[in-house]
């Protein structure tokens, strides 16, 4: 399985996914900008990927701060926590990982400088792996939607690139295939930068998994004629209520499937629930740059000058998903409010 994200001798090398499926590069990054960087162009991308990848960039730059004192060293990394919150807005996982090490730093500041750089590496690094485990998790919740002879349809990329491994709407795939049960996946290509083309259908062939690409506009045909037996996307922030922000398009296919009634799911690891905010409409939505739209690897594909709307996400809402997959179970959109309450959780868990 492929790592989108490496920590190596206070380095941290993230897999260029721009350059799928074409190239395998590394970028080296030696500074914490450059991880910045790598969020905000994409090199690196999915929820739970850039939430590991700004508690990398934090560490990262723990290890270059000159600092004598741990008061002056905190001072030194509120810079990096700014500038990682405004990389991308729509992903709470970015907020989320640079608050668990804001966290680490309180429990340790009368530690020395020395012991704080080495407990937020360690920090970093236990977010990967935890977020490897937890993707596992809901892998097996969700497993049992996928039976012998089962047709997937995912939308844009929830899986291991997009993630420390596993990937959560891919984690089902990826167990039914270590089990032995033959199923089929359908990716969506994902416009404008087209995840789904270059980076899912790249992974789960890599994985051995029977994957068929089609043109986004094909995924409302197939499902009317009965050719999908549910559609599993990821989430860059759920909230409240239960609506769902994902990828621009996914709240078209959330649609298509309650016409033509064919299940919706959603694969959400706790990190990305934001229960601050009580409803979809309050979400922040990235704007991209028009290039992405009007050409295609530096080409032009549309008139230039032309105007551009270029939303990065969209709001599916509750009433469109049929349940949300957690690492803690599956549960019906109105009672994710509950995910931190373990005894309420177990009384609404579903059986998939």
């Amino acid at each position: 399985m492929l790592k989108s994200i490496v920590w190596e001798n206070n380095t941290v090398y993230i897999l260029d996914q721009r350059l799928l499926p074409e190239r395998l590069d590394y970028i080296e990054c030696t500074e914490y900008d450059d991880v910045a960087l790598a969020i905000k162009n994409l090199s690196i991308r999915g929820a739970p990927a850039i939430g590991i990848a700004a508690a990398m960039a934090v560490a990262l730059a723990g290890t270059r701060i000159n600092a004598k004192t741990s008061k002056s060293f905190l001072e030194s990394l509120e810079p990096v926590f700014e500038k990682l919150l405004n990389t991308r807005p729509t992903a709470v996982n970015i907020k989320w990982a640079v608050e668990r090490m804001k966290s680490t730093l309180k429990k340790n500041h009368h530690r020395s400088v020395d012991e704080i750089r080495e407990l937020l590496i360690n920090e970093a690094c236990n977010i990967q792996k935890e977020d490897i485990e937890i993707n596992r998790k809901i892998g097996e919740h969700a497993l049992g939607l996928i039976k012998e002879g089962s047709t997937v349809m995912t939308y844009c990329n929830a899986g291991s690139l997009a993630t420390g491994g596993y990937g959560t709407a891919t984690a089902p795939m990826y167990l039914a295939k270590e089990r032995g049960i033959k199923f089929q996946v359908i990716a969506c290509e994902t416009r404008p930068v087209l995840q789904g083309a270059r980076i899912t259908a790249f992974e789960l062939m890599n994985a051995g998994i029977d994957v068929t690409l089609i043109p986004d506009n094909t995924a409302g045909a197939l499902l009317r004629n009965g050719k999908v037996d549910f559609v599993i996307v990821g989430t860059d922030r759920t909230v409240r209520n239960g609506d769902v922000a994902n990828k621009i398009g996914t709240y078209s296919l959330s649609v298509l499937c309650r016409e033509n009634k064919v299940p919706f799911y959603v694969a959400a690891p706790i990190s990305s629930i934001d229960l601050s905010i009580k409803s979809g409409e309050l979400i922040p939505i990235e704007e991209r740059p028009s290039e992405e739209v009007t050409t295609i690897k530096g080409i032009p594909i549309a008139p230039k000058g032309v105007k551009v709307i270029n939303r990065a996400f969209d709001v599916t809402p509750a009433k469109y998903v049929t349940a949300i997959i957690t690492e803690k179970g599956a549960f019906l959109p109105k009672h994710i409010k509950y995910i931190h309450n373990d005894e309420k959780l177990e009384r609404f868990r579903l059986k998939l």
